[in-house]
């Protein structure tokens, strides 16, 4: 027994890099060695539960990210799923497959909608679902770069339909460079901006004119309608405010008179 513990604890002690060694060079049977090993990169019971909840937690998350390819995703589920098996949190084969099927991008949704109909998910395995969305994955990038390639119509500034430039790159030319030149792209698109730009000026330009000619039009006097003056300046409104003033005048004269002859005859009768 003595040569057998000495022989484990010599095996541990020769395993270990010279830095880990130091931390449990006070640690003299090879059982203290271990427990001391598990503790430290095992860790206790409270934080194995604790990391357990948290990787089940990513794995009923787990998404697939738009710049990702199959096998990408592939990996990172693999990794999620090995981490929860030392664990003991391990799921079944059908969960992986569901798992593996929610997690895909809304622009894979009618292959998965295909998967689920035409095979049965309890049945399916993780490596055949990979394979077909491996497959499916070359078809979705094909189908976009043909997308891009697709011709490009922009009218220049000239009104006629000569100078209108066509960018056609569905076919690759002789020397294999099927990207455009940038700079005629931007002069194009150029183009193309000064052209709306001019456009919106004179729509802008007719619509303002014409609101000013409307406005040009309800300006004058709204007394006599006429457009010549404003109704500060309308005569009809003076010859009005005049005939006021001397019948107010006259008035006020006659008031006069009327209150001297009742004092005067007041006076008289004393």
């Amino acid at each position: 027994m003595y040569k057998k513990h000495h022989k484990i604890r010599g095996s541990l002690v020769l395993a270990i890099p010279r830095a880990e060694y130091m931390k449990m060079s006070d640690k003299s049977t090879a059982k203290a060695i271990f427990a001391s090993f598990y503790a430290n990169y095992e860790g206790s019971k409270k934080v194995r539960e604790a990391e357990a909840l948290m990787l089940v937690h990513q794995y009923e998350l787990f998404k697939m990210n738009d710049d990702e390819s199959i096998e990408e995703m592939y990996s990172r589920f693999l990794t999620l799923v090995s981490r929860l098996q030392m664990l003991k949190k391990s799921y079944v084969t059908s969960d992986h497959v569901r798992n593996i099927l929610r997690s895909l991008p809304a622009r894979w949704r009618p292959k998965v909608t295909t998967i689920e109909e035409a095979k049965d998910l309890n049945t399916l395995s993780v490596e055949d679902l990979v394979s077909s969305l491996k497959f499916h994955e070359i078809s979705l990038d094909e189908h976009e770069r043909a997308k891009k390639s697709k011709s490009i119509a922009l009218p220049s500034k000239g009104k006629s339909s000569k100078d209108l430039k066509v960018i056609e790159s569905e076919e690759e030319p002789p020397d294999g460079d099927s990207e455009e030149d940038p700079a005629e792209m931007m002069a194009m698109l150029s183009n193309r901006l000064q052209y709306l730009a001019k456009k919106n000026k004179k729509f802008l330009s007719r619509r303002s004119g014409y609101k000013g000619s409307r406005k040009e039009d309800q300006k004058g006097c709204f007394n006599c309608k006429k457009p010549v003056h404003f109704i500060a300046d309308c005569p009809d409104l003076q010859k009005e405010k005049s005939k006021d003033k001397s019948k107010k005048s006259t008035f006020k004269l006659n008031k006069i008179k009327k209150q001297i002859k009742q004092s005067l005859m007041a006076t008289w009768k004393i």
